[in-house]
């Protein structure tokens, strides 16, 4: 199969499971009354539409450049990815709404070893498909994959949060009726909520940086200047790197400074054997070389990148012209 086929694949795999749990969730919290497990239906509610977001965005980054679209469509994962972070913020709040009423408003809970069925098998099918959806994600770079992932890996902590607490309650029913302890449902509630806070925060932060067209990681850029580098003696030096991510592409523009004796054929295809290693490198690349002849003086922009020792840009100097 290949990478945009797994990627459907994988995500039309979490609209099922999501579907699914989002029914019986509901069920089973409105037979049992606890918020704790209605505010786990709403959201598994929320993982179901981040998940439709994600299918949609990994078909529609798939499109090849247009017209209208000359970079491509890469950064439709990154903005489904920033509006999955805000829906998971939406869903918090109102999770913590309904959290506060209940500790004003405590009531009984009935049925309570459905509800710990329920967040079991929550748990088991999410950690399932969260694996799947995070390697899957991984290996194709797929932004839109790894929020999806996120969303239900924070699904199945909180869910086994959540059966915790209708445990401890069920077991204090049977050992210590007189204890009082239906305060945890809405406790647990609220620490889903904050646990769902936290990962949309860092979703936000993971899928809204590309928006901004911030620099690729260190680590990768540190790659790219070694694989420059190891151009030399036919590459002089580079300076003026720029890079940036939008999806799973990545952006990388730079120049390179060559002997000024070298022709523009040779000039082209060195470019291009530079390219091919880039882009062998890191899959999805685009990458675009301005070549520049180099006449021995590095001013304080191009020095970084410079190649050479002090004396083999002295004897550039020297070479006449």
């Amino acid at each position: 199969m290949n990478p945009q086929k797994r990627k459907i694949a994988v995500a039309s795999l979490s609209v099922v499971s999501n579907s699914t749990l989002v029914i019986f969730k509901l069920m089973v919290g409105i037979m049992t009354g606890a918020v704790s497990i209605i505010s786990e239906a709403i959201h598994s509610g929320i993982d179901l539409l981040a998940a439709l977001i994600a299918l949609f965005s990994v078909r529609t980054a798939s499109k090849p450049a247009d017209e209208d679209h000359p970079f491509g469509h890469g950064k439709v994962e990154n903005i489904s990815g920033t509006i999955e972070a805000l829906l998971i913020f939406i869903a918090a709040g109102w999770i913590i709404y309904e959290a506060v009423d209940k500790f004003r408003h405590p009531q009984p809970i009935e049925m309570i070893g459905w509800g710990i069925a329920i967040m079991l098998i929550s748990s088991a099918v999410n950690l399932i498909v969260s694996h799947y959806l995070f390697k899957v994600g991984r290996e194709t770079d797929s932004i839109a994959l790894q929020a999806d992932a996120w969303h239900l890996r924070t699904d199945v902590y909180t869910s086994a949060g959540v059966m915790g607490s209708l445990l401890i309650i069920w077991a204090g029913g049977l050992f210590v009726p007189a204890a009082g302890l239906h305060w945890i449902d809405p406790a647990a509630a609220f620490v889903v909520a904050l646990l769902i806070i936290r990962a949309a925060y860092r979703l936000t932060i993971h899928s809204a940086r590309d928006l901004m067209d911030a620099p690729l990681p260190s680590e990768e850029e540190r790659i790219i200047k070694g694989l420059i580098a190891d151009m030399y003696p036919d590459i002089h030096g580079f300076h003026k790197l720029r890079t940036r991510k939008a999806g799973s592409n990545r952006f990388i523009e730079f120049h390179i400074k060559v002997d000024p004796t070298m022709t523009v054929e040779e000039s082209h295809n060195l470019a291009h054997r530079v390219t091919d290693i880039i882009e062998e490198h890191f899959n999805g690349s685009h990458v675009t070389i301005h070549t520049e002849p180099c006449d021995g003086h590095c001013d304080r922009e191009c020095i970084s990148g410079c190649l050479l020792t002090e004396k083999q840009r002295a004897e550039i100097r020297k070479t006449p012209r």
